[in-house]
């Protein structure tokens, strides 16, 4: 096995999304042409027309040099079986892995999987969720499944499908209103849509933190901070409440009963934090706020080592393990967090991590009883 970190990607959207028709599509790409996709059903997805060659009962040679597989019973052993057979020189020695959920599938426990599973974590590297969402019915997918919202909130992309449905003035209209939906709930995602071919597999698949050619962090794009400050932005200007008429017919609101929980935030910390206070912090949000917690990114300066930052990556109450760089990325050397969180608000959070970074003996303590308080 090849001792770099395989990639690992999620590809989710609501039933009816055009995901199939999506992976179908991704699935010529040169760019995959060394991926292993492991998918739920393979007459669902009907990718029939590209088999070439059965390798085994589990695993498929694709006419685009692809190796396919289904999940059978457990993703984890699925994943691990995988593994071992291209260590063994089995199955070609494919270089990413692009699992596909169902279109009712809550995201979280495919994200666990991977980053929590101590084989897997070896050997993969979670490179990030790619949400497919149909623009002609999303508002309406969005306002009736809480599913589809979560699968939204927690993507590094996101596809927009069905857009050349959307003609004249009324589908502008829902043009705008579904876009406006996705980057209140997602600020920081990467918005391409499958109209005149956009949304490449080399656009979608380098999204991970380490840049793909020079394998350095690039930890700025990787954050996008100032995408969730413009998020905090607009929604503070939303929260002041104003609803919109387009008229033809047709009202467009701008939340929904399922938006409105969702919060995403970031804020930033030049002082270091004590690798203790780091370790007592993440245990008090995962204990916590670990179920509200949908996505946190960050970059940490650890009092310890403060040229050496550490990159935190969370789903709910699971963490990757914290990943060491060998110097800061770039020339901001403070603590940089990002949240997509449901119902709780920023100040709970950022205040819990300011304590730990108090110089003042006892500050810490102190908010830790009062908000330990807070909870029970």
């Amino acid at each position: 096995m090849a001792n770099a970190p395989i990639p690992v990607a999620i590809l989710t959207g609501f039933l009816g999304a055009g995901k199939t028709t999506l992976l179908n599509f991704l699935l010529k790409d040169p760019f995959l042409s060394d991926a292993a996709v492991i998918i739920n059903e393979f007459g669902d997805v009907g990718i029939d027309h590209l088999l070439v060659e059965r390798a085994d009962e589990n695993v498929i040679e694709m006419a685009s040099g692809c190796l396919c597989c289904t999940i059978r019973g457990d993703l984890i052993d699925t994943l691990h079986d995988l593994l071992a057979r291209r260590g063994r020189g089995e199955i070609k020695a494919f270089n990413r892995i692009v699992i596909e959920t169902t279109g009712l599938a809550d995201p979280a426990p495919v994200l666990h999987a991977v980053m929590s599973e101590p084989g897997l974590i070896a050997a993969c590297r979670l490179e990030g969720v790619i949400t497919v969402v149909d623009a002609y019915n999303g508002v309406a997918t969005l306002d009736t499944h809480p599913e589809a919202v979560k699968q939204v909130a927690v993507a590094d992309r996101i596809v927009l499908t069905k857009v050349d449905l959307l003609e004249g003035r009324e589908g502008e209209d829902m043009l705008f209103a579904i876009i406006g939906r996705l980057r209140k709930l997602n600020p920081a995602a990467r918005l391409l849509t499958t109209h005149r071919n956009e949304a490449t597999a080399e656009r979608l698949f380098t999204m991970g933190l380490f840049d793909a050619k020079t394998k350095t962090a690039d930890v700025q794009t990787w954050l996008s901070a100032e995408a969730y400050e413009t998020g905090e932005k607009r929604g503070r200007r939303g929260r002041q409440g104003h609803s919109h008429d387009h008229g033809h017919g047709h009202h467009l609101h701008d939340v929904s009963r399922h938006d409105e929980h969702i919060r995403s935030f970031s804020f930033s910390e030049a002082n270091a934090i004590s690798p203790q206070g780091l370790e007592l912090f993440l245990e008090l949000l995962k204990s916590y706020h670990g179920a509200r917690m949908l996505r946190m990114k960050g970059i940490v300066k650890v009092s310890d080592d403060p040229a050496r930052p550490v990159v935190l990556h969370g789903v709910q109450h699971v963490f990757h393990p914290p990943v060491r760089l060998p110097a800061w990325p770039d020339k901001d050397e403070r603590t940089r967090l990002v949240f997509i969180v449901k119902d709780i608000e920023k100040p709970m959070i950022e205040g819990l991590f300011r304590a730990f970074t108090d110089q003042i003996t006892g500050g810490a303590e102190a908010f830790t009883d009062k908000t330990l308080s807070l909870n029970r």
